[in-house]
């Protein structure tokens, strides 16, 4: 199994779409959806009013009967997936907050993850901001292929299309995955979890009186997304447990970065912000970093050095050796 099976699946998912948006005259994304609950259900065409028609039935029939699900590991599944919803985004045109986190950062966030945070074999993820799960699906992956656990997570969004494409993620490969559809700032309804992760959409969150009861709110005016989130996410992450975070590496230069500042020292341990590589993105303003927080615990402690750098270019191998180390030592010298 390899590519050249991701490739398949992801040509199958892209034929049988483009078929059924066609006939049932839909987004390329409610199309994605449609055809991935037929696979899931042994390939079965759903028909409603008499659409699809016969032809385009036929046609499914004969794509669906090629996929071989079983045949492929829950990482090449959603490799072919995130493949078909960038098709979407692109056909669809999906504004850039919708847009799904790539690989090589849900790769760093899994790394740091799984060499930082020491998950039991029972641990829970949480990611307030799941949007089409490819973050969570990616940090899952690589924790139970590496761990041997089997992991449980939480996913919140407040977009319906996009929950949905998470749903039928996860149920192709398989995954223990609880999804909610809510507003992420709202009171959840998801329990306390081992650790967060999430990339932030960076705006402003409209509802004024539900920020005003968040220590990082703005004093006047509309409070920043990605800060209530940030907040949001370590209330509901456990004592001692670890939050990640995909933010704009200019996060403590905006003006509303007093306030958090203020929450982060008193109630959790910032204990890194590392920017990723330069090269993922088309300009210094646009570039992001990981946002390391501990919430206070009786097995936490806040670092004597503070994490701080940027990682190697993900094509420097023997850069990154370098810098595995490094974080290793990093833990040994602050956190054991």
């Amino acid at each position: 199994m390899g590519q050249k099976d991701v490739g398949e699946l992801y040509k199958r998912l892209d034929t049988t779409t483009a078929l059924l948006k066609e006939d049932l005259d839909v987004s390329y994304m409610d199309a994605l959806i449609e055809t991935s609950e037929n696979i899931l259900d042994g390939g079965r065409v759903k028909v409603e009013n008499g659409l699809p028609q016969q032809q385009t039935r036929d046609q499914l029939s004969t794509q669906y009967g090629q996929i071989k699900l079983g045949q492929l590991n829950t990482d090449e599944i959603r490799q072919a997936m995130q493949l078909a919803i960038l098709r979407g985004e692109r056909t669809d045109l999906i504004q850039a907050n919708h847009q799904m986190t790539p690989d090589s950062i849900g790769f760093l966030v899994a790394y740091l993850l799984e060499a930082l945070a020491d998950l039991p074999s029972d641990g829970t993820l949480l990611d307030l901001t799941v949007g089409t799960g490819n973050l969570l699906y990616t940090v899952l992956n690589r924790l139970q292929a590496t761990n041997k656990t089997t992991l449980t997570a939480y996913g919140v969004d407040n977009d319906d299309t996009m929950l949905a494409l998470a749903g039928v993620s996860a149920r192709m490969q398989n995954l223990d995955v609880e999804l909610y559809h809510q507003d992420a700032i709202s009171d959840l309804v998801v329990p306390q979890v081992t650790a967060s992760v999430a990339d932030l959409p960076i705006g402003y969150y409209p509802v004024d009186e539900r920020a005003a009861s968040f220590a990082t709110h703005a004093t006047s005016g509309h409070s920043y997304a990605h800060h209530l989130l940030i907040e949001q996410s370590m209330r509901y992450t456990a004592a001692d447990g670890f939050g990640f975070f995909v933010v704009p590496s200019l996060i403590f230069k905006s003006d509303e970065a007093k306030g958090l500042t203020k929450w982060m020292t008193t109630a959790t341990y910032l204990q890194g912000l590392l920017n990723l590589p330069q090269e993922l993105f088309g300009s210094e303003a646009a570039q992001k970093a990981i946002l390391i927080l501990q919430n206070k615990g009786p097995h936490a402690k806040q670092a004597q050095r503070i994490m701080l750098g940027e990682f190697p270019s993900l094509k420097d191998q023997a850069g990154f050796r370098r810098f595995t180390t490094e974080l290793a030592q990093w833990k040994q010298e602050n956190l054991a």
